[in-house]
Parts: structure tokens; C-alpha cells; sequence
């Protein structure tokens, strides 16, 4: 059952985020690295990864691949958070304080660890029908 919850509070966080990629989207440009080019190109693709890898844990058979994905898929995001944290970009309209900014960033990995654990098919079982041949 907790699996279940953890389960839809990482899809509530990937669909509020990638509806957030799209109504902010000029705020998101903004964190992300500037080496990287085409920034509002970069934030509305990774609003339609976030909204492809809820639609992938909401189905069992893609939910073990998909949650393996969006692990990656944070990871590979990380450095838009560090990025923000260092260099204290304001987001929403707001300053925010470097204290949360860097506390955004291990708390990407727990994140990732609740994405891991309730999208895992460790607890399925598969029952065989016993023939009673030896």
C-alpha cells in the first residue's frame, strides 16, 4: 500500500512539474546551464518527458523501465538544480535562499531513491500452477 502512495506522489510530482515547465516556462530557462543551448527549447522538452514518464508508471508493464528512466531522467537534471544553487537564480519571480536552493539538491536523490523503490517489481509474485508431474 505504501508503495502505492509513494508511487502517486512521484506522479503528482512529474505532472505539477512538467504542468510547471509549461505556465513557467521563461522561469525554468533560466536554471538551466547556460552552456546548453536553446534553454525554452530544453524546458518545454523535459515538461513532455515529465508528463511521458507518468503515463509510464501509471502502466504496470512499462513501470519498472520507466522508473529506471526517470532516475536517469533526474539525474541528468541535476545540474540545472546545482546550477540555480550556485549561482542563486531566481525562480518564480522570487529570490530564494541558497539554504533551500542546496537542499534541493540531495533531495533530488531521495527523489530518485522513491522513484526506484515504488516502481520495482520486487513484491510481484508469480504463481505456478503445480502439474504434480516429478
Amino acid at each position: 500500500m505504501l508503495k502505492i502512495i509513494i508511487r502517486g506522489l512521484v506522479c503528482a510530482v512529474f505532472f505539477f512539474g512538467g504542468v510547471a515547465h509549461f505556465v513557467f516556462a521563461e522561469d525554468f530557462a533560466g536554471i538551466v546551464p547556460p552552456l546548453l543551448p536553446w534553454p525554452l527549447a530544453i524546458v518545454w522538452a523535459t515538461g513532455i518527458m515529465e508528463f511521458g514518464l507518468v503515463l509510464g508508471i501509471l502502466m504496470p508493464k512499462l513501470r519498472v523501465i520507466t522508473g529506471k528512466l526517470a532516475a536517469i531522467y533526474c539525474l541528468l537534471v541535476l545540474p540545472a538544480n546545482i546550477y540555480q544553487a550556485m549561482n542563486d537564480v531566481p525562480i518564480f519571480g522570487a529570490q530564494v535562499t541558497p539554504e533551500l536552493l542546496f537542499l534541493r539538491i540531495p533531495l533530488q536523490f531521495v527523489l530518485i531513491a522513491a522513484i526506484l523503490w515504488s516502481t520495482n517489481d520486487s513484491d510481484r509474485r508469480v504463481i505456478q500452477k503445480s502439474t504434480g508431474a516429478v
